[in-house]
Protein backbone atom coordinates (compact mmCIF):
# COMPACT_ATOMS: atom_id res chain seq x y z
CA UNK A 1 0.00 0.00 0.00
CA UNK A 2 1.44 3.48 -0.91
CA UNK A 3 0.05 4.94 1.91
CA UNK A 4 2.10 2.52 4.46
CA UNK A 5 4.86 2.33 2.49
CA UNK A 6 5.46 6.48 2.58
CA UNK A 7 4.62 6.49 6.25
CA UNK A 8 5.40 3.47 7.79
CA UNK A 9 8.17 1.89 5.74
CA UNK A 10 9.88 5.68 4.85
CA UNK A 11 9.56 4.98 1.52
CA UNK A 12 9.47 8.56 -0.80
CA UNK A 13 6.88 8.43 -3.57
CA UNK A 14 9.52 9.29 -5.86
CA UNK A 15 11.12 5.93 -5.45
CA UNK A 16 7.98 4.31 -4.88
CA UNK A 17 7.05 5.88 -8.31
CA UNK A 18 10.41 4.43 -9.79
CA UNK A 19 9.40 1.10 -8.37
CA UNK A 20 6.29 0.58 -10.06
CA UNK A 21 7.95 1.88 -13.65
CA UNK A 22 10.54 -0.82 -13.23
CA UNK A 23 6.85 -3.24 -13.05
CA UNK A 24 5.69 -1.45 -16.00
CA UNK A 25 3.20 0.76 -14.22
CA UNK A 26 3.37 4.43 -14.94
CA UNK A 27 2.29 5.95 -11.66
CA UNK A 28 3.31 10.11 -11.76
CA UNK A 29 4.70 11.01 -8.52
CA UNK A 30 2.07 14.20 -8.33
CA UNK A 31 -0.57 11.11 -9.01
CA UNK A 32 0.71 9.55 -5.78
CA UNK A 33 0.93 12.41 -3.45
CA UNK A 34 -3.04 13.17 -4.41
CA UNK A 35 -3.95 9.46 -3.10
CA UNK A 36 -2.16 10.21 -0.03
CA UNK A 37 -3.80 13.44 0.46
CA UNK A 38 -7.37 12.21 -0.47
CA UNK A 39 -6.54 9.08 1.76
CA UNK A 40 -5.55 11.24 4.41
CA UNK A 41 -8.95 13.64 4.41
CA UNK A 42 -11.00 10.39 4.05
CA UNK A 43 -9.06 9.07 7.63
CA UNK A 44 -9.77 12.67 9.36
CA UNK A 45 -12.39 11.48 11.21
CA UNK A 46 -10.47 8.57 12.59
CA UNK A 47 -7.83 10.92 13.47
CA UNK A 48 -9.82 13.26 15.41
CA UNK A 49 -11.38 10.19 17.27
CA UNK A 50 -7.51 9.33 18.53
CA UNK A 51 -7.00 12.62 18.99
CA UNK A 52 -9.98 13.03 21.59
CA UNK A 53 -8.91 9.87 23.12
CA UNK A 54 -5.37 10.97 23.44
CA UNK A 55 -6.56 14.20 25.36
CA UNK A 56 -8.92 12.04 27.68
CA UNK A 57 -6.36 10.65 29.47
CA UNK A 58 -5.34 11.34 33.13
CA UNK A 59 -1.78 11.47 32.10
CA UNK A 60 0.37 12.53 28.93
CA UNK A 61 3.85 11.71 27.53
CA UNK A 62 4.83 14.63 25.48
CA UNK A 63 8.08 15.22 23.41
CA UNK A 64 8.90 16.73 19.51
CA UNK A 65 11.48 16.34 16.91
CA UNK A 66 12.50 18.42 13.85
CA UNK A 67 11.21 17.76 10.64
CA UNK A 68 13.49 19.78 7.78
CA UNK A 69 10.38 20.96 5.10
CA UNK A 70 11.23 22.51 1.95
CA UNK A 71 10.88 25.97 1.58
CA UNK A 72 11.49 28.76 -1.20
CA UNK A 73 15.02 27.63 -2.25
CA UNK A 74 16.46 26.03 0.89
CA UNK A 75 14.94 23.79 4.08
CA UNK A 76 13.57 25.38 6.87
CA UNK A 77 13.23 23.21 10.51
CA UNK A 78 9.79 22.43 11.46
CA UNK A 79 8.58 20.62 14.08
CA UNK A 80 6.12 17.09 14.64
CA UNK A 81 4.90 16.91 18.01
CA UNK A 82 3.74 13.84 19.68
CA UNK A 83 1.34 13.39 22.61
CA UNK A 84 1.16 9.48 23.93
CA UNK A 85 -1.62 7.95 26.17
CA UNK A 86 -0.44 5.01 27.65
CA UNK A 87 -2.17 3.82 30.64
CA UNK A 88 -0.45 0.15 30.91
CA UNK A 89 2.45 1.27 33.45
CA UNK A 90 -0.58 1.34 36.22
CA UNK A 91 -2.51 -1.10 34.71
CA UNK A 92 -5.45 1.11 33.03
CA UNK A 93 -7.66 -0.67 31.17
CA UNK A 94 -8.29 2.40 28.16
CA UNK A 95 -6.23 1.65 24.94
CA UNK A 96 -2.82 3.47 24.53
CA UNK A 97 -2.78 5.37 21.59
CA UNK A 98 -1.03 8.57 20.05
CA UNK A 99 -1.37 11.64 17.92
CA UNK A 100 1.11 13.58 16.48
CA UNK A 101 0.48 17.65 14.75
CA UNK A 102 2.93 19.46 12.66
CA UNK A 103 4.42 22.99 13.03
CA UNK A 104 6.14 25.15 11.57
CA UNK A 105 8.52 25.93 14.66
CA UNK A 106 9.56 25.12 17.97
CA UNK A 107 7.30 27.81 19.68
CA UNK A 108 5.20 27.45 22.98
CA UNK A 109 1.99 28.76 21.68
CA UNK A 110 1.79 25.02 19.50
CA UNK A 111 1.62 22.50 22.86
CA UNK A 112 -0.70 25.12 24.31
CA UNK A 113 -2.61 25.16 20.93
CA UNK A 114 -2.52 21.00 21.10
CA UNK A 115 -3.49 20.69 24.70
CA UNK A 116 -6.21 23.55 25.32
CA UNK A 117 -8.43 22.46 27.67
CA UNK A 118 -6.04 19.54 29.15
CA UNK A 119 -5.71 19.63 32.62
CA UNK A 120 -4.03 16.08 33.44
CA UNK A 121 -0.44 15.25 34.10
CA UNK A 122 2.20 15.70 31.27
CA UNK A 123 5.60 13.80 31.35
CA UNK A 124 8.15 15.21 29.23
CA UNK A 125 11.09 17.14 28.87
CA UNK A 126 12.64 20.24 30.11
CA UNK A 127 11.99 22.36 27.23
CA UNK A 128 10.56 25.94 28.28
CA UNK A 129 7.64 26.04 26.02
CA UNK A 130 5.53 23.74 27.99
CA UNK A 131 5.83 26.39 31.08
CA UNK A 132 2.65 28.16 30.24
CA UNK A 133 0.81 24.90 30.26
CA UNK A 134 1.75 24.42 34.24
CA UNK A 135 0.82 28.07 35.25
CA UNK A 136 -1.63 28.40 38.03
CA UNK A 137 -3.23 30.86 35.81
CA UNK A 138 -4.13 28.94 33.42
CA UNK A 139 -7.50 29.18 31.91
CA UNK A 140 -8.40 25.23 32.02
CA UNK A 141 -6.29 25.29 35.05
CA UNK A 142 -2.85 23.74 35.31
CA UNK A 143 -1.35 20.82 34.01
CA UNK A 144 0.81 18.77 36.26
CA UNK A 145 4.71 18.28 35.57
CA UNK A 146 6.08 15.40 35.51
CA UNK A 147 9.82 15.61 34.49
CA UNK A 148 12.00 12.48 33.02
CA UNK A 149 14.55 10.64 34.84
CA UNK A 150 15.99 8.93 31.65
CA UNK A 151 16.57 13.12 30.35
CA UNK A 152 18.55 13.53 33.32
CA UNK A 153 19.86 10.19 33.56
CA UNK A 154 21.46 10.32 29.98
CA UNK A 155 22.61 13.98 30.98
CA UNK A 156 25.42 11.88 33.48
CA UNK A 157 25.71 8.89 31.50
CA UNK A 158 27.17 10.49 28.99
CA UNK A 159 30.09 12.04 31.05
CA UNK A 160 30.29 8.46 33.00
CA UNK A 161 30.43 7.01 29.56
CA UNK A 162 33.27 9.77 27.78
CA UNK A 163 34.89 11.28 30.47
CA UNK A 164 34.83 8.75 32.95
CA UNK A 165 33.54 11.45 35.80
CA UNK A 166 33.85 9.71 39.54
CA UNK A 167 30.60 11.99 40.40
CA UNK A 168 28.78 10.84 37.15
CA UNK A 169 29.44 7.13 37.63
CA UNK A 170 28.28 7.28 40.87
CA UNK A 171 24.97 9.67 39.59
CA UNK A 172 23.96 6.61 37.18
CA UNK A 173 24.64 4.03 39.24
CA UNK A 174 22.27 6.14 42.15
CA UNK A 175 19.38 6.51 39.09
CA UNK A 176 19.64 2.82 37.65
CA UNK A 177 18.91 1.10 41.23
CA UNK A 178 15.78 3.89 41.14
CA UNK A 179 14.99 2.42 37.48
CA UNK A 180 15.74 -1.26 38.33
CA UNK A 181 12.96 -1.39 40.62
CA UNK A 182 10.48 0.74 38.49
CA UNK A 183 10.73 -2.45 36.08
CA UNK A 184 9.64 -4.61 38.88
CA UNK A 185 6.72 -2.84 39.69
CA UNK A 186 5.59 -2.07 36.34
CA UNK A 187 2.14 -2.50 35.50
CA UNK A 188 0.74 -2.88 38.48
CA UNK A 189 -2.23 -0.50 40.48
CA UNK A 190 -1.45 2.80 40.98
CA UNK A 191 -2.36 2.56 44.91
CA UNK A 192 0.23 -0.74 44.85
CA UNK A 193 2.83 1.36 42.64
CA UNK A 194 2.77 3.80 45.21
CA UNK A 195 3.29 1.48 48.38
CA UNK A 196 5.70 -0.27 46.90
CA UNK A 197 7.64 2.85 46.07
CA UNK A 198 7.30 4.76 49.62
CA UNK A 199 9.03 1.49 50.59
CA UNK A 200 11.68 0.93 48.33
CA UNK A 201 11.96 4.00 46.01
CA UNK A 202 11.28 6.86 48.14
CA UNK A 203 14.48 6.11 50.66
CA UNK A 204 16.87 5.81 47.27
CA UNK A 205 15.95 8.64 46.08
CA UNK A 206 16.13 10.86 49.27
CA UNK A 207 19.59 9.47 49.49
CA UNK A 208 20.66 10.32 45.60
CA UNK A 209 19.41 14.19 47.29
CA UNK A 210 21.33 14.18 50.11
CA UNK A 211 24.74 12.72 48.02
CA UNK A 212 24.31 15.25 45.04
CA UNK A 213 23.42 19.32 47.08
CA UNK A 214 26.46 18.86 48.72
CA UNK A 215 28.48 17.60 45.75
CA UNK A 216 27.06 20.39 43.56
CA UNK A 217 28.14 22.90 45.93
CA UNK A 218 31.59 22.10 45.73
CA UNK A 219 31.59 22.49 41.76
CA UNK A 220 31.77 25.22 39.70
CA UNK A 221 28.33 26.34 37.88
CA UNK A 222 30.48 26.08 34.63
CA UNK A 223 31.31 22.67 35.52
CA UNK A 224 29.75 20.04 32.97
CA UNK A 225 29.02 17.33 36.15
CA UNK A 226 27.17 20.68 37.91
CA UNK A 227 25.20 21.41 34.85
CA UNK A 228 23.79 17.36 34.60
CA UNK A 229 23.09 18.33 38.46
CA UNK A 230 21.48 21.60 38.33
CA UNK A 231 19.04 20.01 35.23
CA UNK A 232 17.71 18.01 38.00
CA UNK A 233 18.01 19.76 41.14
CA UNK A 234 16.61 22.99 39.76
CA UNK A 235 13.28 20.90 38.45
CA UNK A 236 13.57 18.17 41.88
CA UNK A 237 9.42 18.49 42.56
CA UNK A 238 8.87 17.44 38.91
CA UNK A 239 11.29 14.79 39.29
CA UNK A 240 9.97 13.62 42.58
CA UNK A 241 5.87 14.08 41.81
CA UNK A 242 6.39 10.21 40.72
CA UNK A 243 6.54 9.61 44.45
CA UNK A 244 2.93 10.42 45.67
CA UNK A 245 1.68 9.57 42.25
CA UNK A 246 1.11 6.09 41.13
CA UNK A 247 0.10 7.05 37.77
CA UNK A 248 3.40 8.39 36.48
CA UNK A 249 6.28 6.95 35.25
CA UNK A 250 9.42 6.95 35.96
CA UNK A 251 10.58 8.36 32.00
CA UNK A 252 9.06 9.80 29.20
CA UNK A 253 10.15 6.77 26.92
CA UNK A 254 6.88 5.97 25.25
CA UNK A 255 6.78 9.39 23.14
CA UNK A 256 10.40 8.94 22.76
CA UNK A 257 9.30 5.72 20.98
CA UNK A 258 6.73 6.95 18.92
CA UNK A 259 9.19 10.19 17.59
CA UNK A 260 11.41 6.73 16.59
CA UNK A 261 9.81 6.10 13.00
CA UNK A 262 10.56 9.91 12.41
CA UNK A 263 14.19 9.69 13.01
CA UNK A 264 14.42 6.80 10.80
CA UNK A 265 12.28 8.24 8.40
CA UNK A 266 14.19 11.53 7.92
CA UNK A 267 16.99 9.24 6.71
CA UNK A 268 15.11 7.98 3.58
CA UNK A 269 12.95 11.13 2.73
CA UNK A 270 15.39 13.97 4.05
CA UNK A 271 12.29 16.61 3.59
CA UNK A 272 8.61 17.24 4.08
CA UNK A 273 7.93 18.49 0.50
CA UNK A 274 5.51 21.54 2.36
CA UNK A 275 3.58 22.27 5.06
CA UNK A 276 0.61 20.42 3.95
CA UNK A 277 2.88 17.47 3.81
CA UNK A 278 3.82 17.94 7.26
CA UNK A 279 0.47 17.75 8.21
CA UNK A 280 -0.16 15.01 6.17
CA UNK A 281 2.40 13.04 7.98
CA UNK A 282 1.24 14.24 10.96
CA UNK A 283 -2.01 13.11 10.65
CA UNK A 284 -0.61 8.88 9.21
CA UNK A 285 1.58 8.71 11.55
CA UNK A 286 -0.77 9.07 14.23
CA UNK A 287 -2.99 5.99 13.12
CA UNK A 288 0.21 4.26 12.51
CA UNK A 289 1.42 4.28 15.62
CA UNK A 290 -1.67 4.20 17.19
CA UNK A 291 -2.36 0.84 15.81
CA UNK A 292 1.22 -0.35 16.33
CA UNK A 293 0.71 0.46 20.41
CA UNK A 294 -2.51 -1.87 19.95
CA UNK A 295 -0.39 -4.84 18.56
CA UNK A 296 -2.50 -4.41 15.13
CA UNK A 297 -0.83 -4.59 11.68
CA UNK A 298 -1.14 -1.07 10.52
CA UNK A 299 -0.79 -2.12 6.66
CA UNK A 300 -3.73 -4.73 7.48
CA UNK A 301 -5.75 -2.05 8.92
CA UNK A 302 -5.23 0.62 7.16
CA UNK A 303 -6.38 -0.93 3.94
CA UNK A 304 -9.27 -2.26 5.41
CA UNK A 305 -10.25 0.90 7.22
CA UNK A 306 -10.00 2.79 3.47
CA UNK A 307 -12.19 0.40 1.95
CA UNK A 308 -15.00 0.67 4.66
CA UNK A 309 -14.76 4.07 5.78
CA UNK A 310 -16.82 5.86 3.09
CA UNK A 311 -19.59 3.52 4.16
CA UNK A 312 -19.68 3.22 7.50
CA UNK A 313 -22.18 4.66 9.57
CA UNK A 314 -21.15 7.81 11.29
CA UNK A 315 -22.13 6.76 14.86
CA UNK A 316 -20.46 3.45 14.48
CA UNK A 317 -16.97 4.94 13.21
CA UNK A 318 -15.42 4.19 16.35
CA UNK A 319 -15.79 0.08 15.46
CA UNK A 320 -12.65 0.93 13.23
CA UNK A 321 -10.90 2.15 15.96
CA UNK A 322 -7.46 -0.33 16.13
CA UNK A 323 -8.73 -1.21 19.71
CA UNK A 324 -12.05 -2.30 17.84
CA UNK A 325 -11.03 -3.82 15.05
CA UNK A 326 -11.16 -7.03 13.31
CA UNK A 327 -9.37 -8.86 11.39
CA UNK A 328 -11.09 -9.52 8.11
CA UNK A 329 -11.82 -13.30 7.83
CA UNK A 330 -10.77 -12.92 4.12
CA UNK A 331 -7.36 -11.34 5.53
CA UNK A 332 -7.06 -14.00 8.06
CA UNK A 333 -8.03 -17.07 5.93
CA UNK A 334 -5.52 -15.39 2.77
CA UNK A 335 -2.45 -15.32 5.79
Amino acid sequence: MILYAKFGEHQPLNRQSESFAREGIELDVSTLADWVGTCTASLAPLIELIRRHVLAAERLHGDDTTVPVLAKDKTVIGRLWTYVRDDRPFAGPDPPAAVFFYSRNRGGEHPSRHLAGYAGILQADAYAGFGDLYDARRRSGPITEAACWSHGRRKFFVLADLGKSPLAIEATRRIDEIFAIEREINGTVPEQRLALRHDRIRPLVGEFERWMRPERARLSRHADIAKAMDYMLKRWPAFTRFLDDGRICLSNNAAERALRCIALGRRAWLFAGSDRGGERAAAIYSLIATAKLNGVDPQAWLADVLRRIADHPASRLDQLLPWHWKRPEILVAAA
